[in-house]
């Protein structure tokens, strides 16, 4: 294992960084497993609330997987290309989507193919001005392979992403922030401040609270209301017996700002 990602500790946020400049921070199988590494890490490290994830340099968040490396294993025949490549791909963005902490996307340059795949899986984002997304897959011969086809019509809606799907045309910051891609598009200069000023709003709040909202917005958002409305419940239940709710109440009634680093450890999960 090398340096194709950086995993940096700056307060309570993990910052992840793909680090294949040269390449246009292409995602080759070993940056795939790293992030997954990183993101087990990070998930057992309780200082550790947020995780921003960005690219190395100012051209590419990631310009997609590593054409070289997987057109090897097309060579090897569809069995071999479904493991290496494209599960391999499906388990990161799928980590990605179900983790427990906050994911912040600050998404600075290209973000093709993998790039903007990562883009729709993590929870939040934020673009430069200058960013430039696209699913050009279609460019090659093959459609997405890490999930592209399945989260990009959840956010932008069927026909908006059939149409990126199926011309594999770029597209802008703007536009990806009307799609419902990103949350926000700031100057190149404020990428990375822009991600981590908006993790700090997050970290205010009950690590807890916020891993409960996480579970149940990913696992409701593809179920009826009814189970959605289920699996509300259950979240809550596991947070009701917690110190968290505790501290929150008290602090509200006492018009104090909560204090939840004093209760930690004291944190119970009850199964349901």
């Amino acid at each position: 294992m090398t340096d194709t990602i950086l995993l940096e500790q700056q307060g309570a946020i993990a910052l992840l960084t793909i680090n294949r400049p040269e390449k246009l921070n292409a995602l080759n199988y070993e940056a795939n497993d790293l992030i997954l590494k990183h993101l087990d890490e990070i998930e057992k490290n309780d200082a550790l609330r947020a995780v921003v994830i960005t690219g190395a340099g100012d051209r590419a968040f990631s310009a997609g997987g590593d054409i070289h490396e997987f057109a090897e294993s097309i060579k090897a025949g569809p069995d071999i290309a479904v493991r290496e490549f494209c599960r391999r791909g499906q388990r990161m963005t799928g980590r990605l989507e179900a983790y427990s902490k906050p994911i912040i996307a600050a998404v600075n340059g290209l973000a093709y193919g993998g790039g903007c795949e990562i883009t729709e899986a993590v929870h939040l984002a934020v673009a430069s001005e200058t960013a430039l997304f696209a699913k050009p897959e279609i460019n090659i011969g093959i459609p997405p392979t890490f999930g592209g086809t399945q989260r990009l019509p959840r956010l932008a809606g069927r026909k908006r992403a059939l149409e990126l799907l199926l011309t594999g045309d770029s597209f802008t910051a703007v536009r990806a922030y009307e799609l419902g891609l990103v949350n926000a598009v700031v100057s190149p200069d404020k990428v990375l401040e822009a991600a981590f000023e908006m993790a700090e709003r997050i970290l205010r709040h009950s690590p807890h609270a916020a891993a409960r909202i996480l579970s149940a917005v990913t696992r409701g958002l593809n179920t009826s209301i009814a189970e959605g409305l289920s699996i509300e419940c259950e979240q809550f239940a596991r947070m009701a017996v917690t110190p968290d709710v505790h501290e929150g109440l008290n602090a509200w009634i006492e018009r104090r700002a909560p204090n939840y680093d004093r209760v930690q450890g004291k944190y119970e999960v009850r199964q349901l």
